[in-house]
């Protein structure tokens, strides 16, 4: 198993024309895949990014998953199971290629869970690794960049230019803060433990030079935010040390999150270990561990905390980080007071059906990319989000595996954008295929109490039909991948991973047509139904993307306005 687990950490997502499954959907399926593996971070541990999310259970699930994507024929769909390929049926045309249920278990708890992964039960899905839609660093970056730039609205009039970013975690969803606040003409410092992580967004031009202090990084962030020059800087070192000492030398950046694996608290690293110490320790003794990395994460908070008590923008992007705490003791109240980034910077963009859309290019030209970036310029250049961010993303962002491209596409726009995509695909203006996907943040696909769900008006944080009703409706679809799995802090999270294909055909020109509308339009209801008045709007058919609306028989009300009985108050 050794010499296979070694050959896979080469693997690399096929390009051209050649087929090797019975048809382009599961050849697309299959590359997208290999495009997970070739953008992982520990690719011979099937690990893809997040410190433990995996595209497979085990080499021999990989092995078995290739084989079957090979053989499976137009009319068969693959059953996945936390990473296990466990089933194939007979299902028919329209049917999607594969469908996943992934980290979906009663009781959860991190130790639940490390029981039932060492007995080989179940993987990790994180948000894009388990359902097979990582397309490296770039995968959250926009997300990012519309975050700072909602920063800069409320409390920079407007701008995040010459500003400074003090963020940790480089990992393969934190490694894009660099290059999001250089795209707004800012700098960026972002702490690391591991070493080996920032030199490799150096490799990916992810990051612009290691520095060997705070001091230093400090000095040269000031140095270049007065002279306007945007860059990044990564230092080796723990998030809270780091912070801490920033703090106490009186250093205010303009605006402090972190990426960190706090979700996992066995992927953090805990102050005064090296990644070598710290995976010696976890193998030694898990509690220990865990306790030291709880110790590490509240310390980390309260520096945060300190900053927001001093007026600089501080917020929880999305590493709950803050239940983390509050489940270690650190006291919830005083946690909560840290804001998120949903909640209070990018929601309206949510109430627009928008969120972290993307398409990979299978063929892996990167003229296909060039051309799908084109086409979303003619159809959508004076949306103040598209027409900003494509510009942008076509000059800087480097392409990792398989050319792709994150896109804040809303209601309406994905539709007609999949649909001419399909369309030059069948000119042969495009090479083709391409995959649609979208990750976590998307605005229908997932709740989170401490994250997309969190605050919302009608107090349904909680509520995890939305998810459910999301992937019935990606199946009513026909999409061509359907996943639905549990993300995040251990029991926090549902969400669900769509991957829908253009091959040129009147057949994927249907799938489409159905999968980008209610794919994005259930996520527009549930902001709607929530209260929220500008996704009323788009459901109304008067939303400023598209005048496509969508049938709604009933308004949610508050419990004091509707009848739950006949005497109008009796709920039993």
């Amino acid at each position: 198993m050794a010499g296979n687990a070694q050959i896979l950490y080469e693997v690399k997502a096929q390009r051209g024309s050649t087929l090797r499954c019975k048809g382009w959907r599961q050849e697309t399926i299959l590359r997208m895949l290999e495009n997970n593996m070739e953008n992982a971070e520990h690719p011979e541990k099937l690990i893809i990014y997040g410190g433990n999310g995996k595209c497979a259970r085990n080499w021999e699930s990989y092995h078995a998953i290739v084989k079957s994507l090979k053989e499976l024929e137009d009319d068969e769909t693959l059953v996945v199971q936390s990473g296990m390929p466990v089933a194939v049926f007979k299902t028919h045309k329209y049917a999607p290629v594969v469908v996943m249920a992934t980290t979906n278990f009663m009781r959860p708890s991190w130790e639940t869970f490390y029981d039932l992964e060492a007995k080989n039960l179940t993987i990790f899905a994180q948000y894009t690794a388990a359902p097979w839609e990582y397309i490296g660093t770039q995968g959250v970056i926009e997300g990012t960049f519309e975050t700072l730039a909602a920063v800069g609205i409320k409390h920079y009039g407007g701008h995040m230019e010459n500003r400074i970013l003090l963020t940790a975690g480089a990992g393969g969803m934190g490694g894009n803060q660099t290059w999001a606040m250089k795209m707004h003409g800012g700098v960026a410092i972002v702490v690391d433990a591991d070493r080996e992580i920032l030199q490799r967004r150096i490799e990916k031009n992810y990051l612009d030079e290691i520095v060997p202090s705070m001091d230093e990084a400090i000095r040269l962030a000031k140095k270049h935010a007065a002279e306007g020059k945007p860059h990044s800087f990564g230092v080796v070192g723990n998030a809270a040390d780091c912070f801490e000492e920033a703090y106490e030398k009186g250093f205010m950046p303009d605006v402090i999150t972190e990426m960190c694996p706090c979700h996992d608290p066995i992927s953090y690293i805990p102050s005064g270990y090296t990644p070598e110490e710290a995976r010696e320790l976890r193998q030694k003794d898990l509690d220990a561990y865990m306790e030291k990395a709880r110790t590490t994460m509240k310390r980390q908070l309260k520096a945060m905390l300190a900053y927001l008590d001093k007026g600089v923008p501080v917020f929880e992007y999305g590493t709950s980080i803050r239940k983390e705490c509050r489940d270690a003791g650190f006291p919830e109240a005083e946690a909560m007071r840290l804001p998120a980034f949903v909640a209070d910077y990018i929601r309206p963009l949510f109430c627009e059906g928008r969120g972290p859309f993307r398409w990979t290019c299978i063929s892996g030209d990167p003229a296909d990319l060039k051309r799908t970036d084109q086409l979303a310029m003619e159809l959508f250049g004076d949306d103040p989000v598209v027409g900003r961010w494509i510009p942008l993303a076509s000059k800087h962002l480097p392409i990792e595996a398989l050319p792709a491209r994150i896109c804040y596409m809303g209601f309406g726009q994905r539709k007609k954008f999949a649909l001419a995509v399909n369309e030059l695909i069948r000119k042969g203006e495009i090479v083709g295929p391409v995959a649609f996907s979208r990750d976590n943040l998307d605005s229908g696909s997932i709740v989170n109490p401490t994250f997309e769900s969190e605050r919302m008006p009608d107090g349904g944080d909680l509520i995890s039909d939305w998810p459910m009703l999301n992937g019935l409706l990606n199946a009513c679809g026909m999409c061509d991948l359907i996943a639905i799995q549990a993300n995040y802090s251990m029991g926090e999270a549902v969400h669900t991973g769509v991957t829908q294909i253009a091959d040129g055909t009147d057949d994927a020109k249907v799938r489409l047509e159905v999968a980008m509308t209610v794919d994005s339009g259930i996520g527009v209801i549930r902001h709607a139904q929530a209260g929220y008045e500008s996704a009323k709007a788009v459901a109304g058919g008067k939303g400023k993307l598209t005048k496509e609306g969508i049938k709604v028989p009933l308004w949610w009300e508050p419990a004091d306005k509707v009848t739950f009985g006949p005497d109008g108050s009796d709920r039993l």
